[in-house]
């Protein structure tokens, strides 16, 4: 039986087809070359079966976006492709069953996903099978914002800055890949494996919307750092899974709120240190003699940070709000983040892990970025001295206690425990133990 000929594309954290560069690319070419695509996509085994929580709200995101997805191609008349597998058996499958041309997929910077993408690489050159990928969950990569001397940077301000020239010069476009959907094969819908069939619930995620609004971006410099209120986009998780563009999203606010602006630039700078200073994504400090730091890793002390009963309403309220929810707001992260490295000696990996567990928009390169700048190891990171006194962030930033009522009704109560750590006594021990570490030998 003859085998159709295809070229593939397979979508990763690009879940959209409006402005996805590796897609425009694979059904441009589609075009010139008067062939079909195949679009896939593979929840992987290798990465789920590591997921103890079968409750895990992400998987229940992608396999929705998924979902979404299949809905815009069916009304086309057309199909995704959906394995759960591993990526290398989804892969030899496929080329028992089509002559594959090329496949076309998106960057990703993440340790584990290179070195997927390299076992996949050699495969398709055992097969002589061209493997492309392209730039498109960040707006500038790897080596594209450097120093003159052609050094990554490891400070956000002069790279901030370099980054708007590269900018200025270098606006990005808008792929309109979704005009050319016509290009995919056609097929009748196929059946996506649900999440009970692998091993996943239905969660209660909440998604927030994809459409922000323009009053909320304008007033997000006055508004940003108070968890009360409804103060940022939430569209991280979007720009995680690629549902929507980060470039069309730069595009059409870089004239309303500068300080929005920046945060998209943060974002490409964590993943720019992900790239060039991969040991940061498999456990190691950013500056190495953070590692020699003695952590108390007071087990007890660590499960109550995570189930939100320290004593400290500020800290227990971002905690609890992460269980409930899998979000929680930025400033409350730093707050949370400070008081486990520092009031609690508790090392940075182990709260980065709990929030890679929990966060909806888990990101390696921003987590990772976010905790070792908490504990001072990380890049541009804040001074090891800086040590956030709960009481004094609460008056600043929830000083009516909306937030914390919500999320610790009881905190006045009784039933309210006692701090686990008094402040003031945290800080001495903490400094103690950093000066300690990083004394010059």
């Amino acid at each position: 039986m003859k085998k159709d000929t295809v070229a593939i594309f397979w979508f990763r954290r690009d879940l959209r087809l409006e402005d996805n560069v590796g897609l425009y690319h694979a059904l441009y070419h589609a075009k010139l070359e008067g062939h079909q695509v195949l679009p896939i996509f593979i929840f992987d085994k290798t990465i789920l079966d590591k997921l103890e929580d079968k409750n895990d709200r992400r998987v229940d995101f992608i396999h929705r976006a998924i979902l979404t997805l299949q809905n815009q191609l069916t009304e086309k008349g057309k199909s995704l492709h959906v394995e759960y597998g591993n990526p290398l058996d989804v892969f030899s499958k496929l080329l028992k069953k089509y002559v594959i041309s090329k496949v076309y997929t998106n960057h990703d910077y993440e340790p584990n996903a290179i070195k997927r993408d390299e076992l996949i690489s050699d495969l398709l050159r055992e097969n002589n099978i061209e493997f492309h990928s392209y730039k498109d969950q960040v707006i500038f990569e790897k080596n594209e914002v450097l120093k003159d001397d052609g050094k990554p940077y490891t400070i956000y301000t002069p790279y901030a800055n370099k980054w708007r020239t590269v900018w200025a010069n270098n606006i990005p476009k808008i792929h309109p890949s979704i005009k050319l959907i016509d290009f995919f094969m056609d097929s009748k819908p196929i059946a996506i494996p649900s999440l009970n069939a692998m091993g996943f619930e239905i969660t209660d995620i909440i998604v927030p919307p994809m459409d922000w609004q323009e009053g909320l971006v304008k007033k997000y410099t006055d508004q940003r750092n108070f968890p009360a209120i409804k103060g940022t986009t939430q569209l991280s998780v979007h720009l995680r899974f690629g549902t929507i563009s980060v470039r069309k999203l730069a595009l059409d606010t870089q004239a309303l709120n500068s300080t929005f602006f920046n945060e998209l630039i943060w974002r490409d700078f964590y993943h720019m240190i992900l790239w060039h200073f991969p040991q940061v994504g498999n456990g190691k400090s950013f500056k190495a003699q953070y590692d020699f730091i003695e952590w108390r890793n007071n087990e007890k002390e660590f499960d109550a940070w995570c189930q939100g009963q320290t004593g400290y309403p500020i800290v227990d309220a971002g905690m609890r709000e992460l269980n409930t929810t899998g979000f929680m707001h930025n400033r409350v992260r730093m707050i949370v983040a400070s008081f486990l490295t520092k009031h609690l000696l508790i090392d940075w990996r182990w709260g980065e892990a709990y929030f890679a567990q929990k966060l909806l928009d888990f990101d390696l390169a921003a987590n990772n970025g976010g905790w070792q700048w908490a504990s001072g190891s990380g890049c541009d990171a804040a001074p090891y001295f800086r040590v956030f006194n709960p009481r004094l962030q609460t008056e600043k930033f929830d000083k009516e206690l909306k937030y914390i009522r919500k999320w610790v009704p009881e905190f006045e109560s009784l039933n309210y425990p006692k701090p686990i750590v008094v402040h003031e006594e945290a800080r001495v021990r903490v400094l103690a133990a950093y000066a300690k570490a990083l004394k010059p030998s």
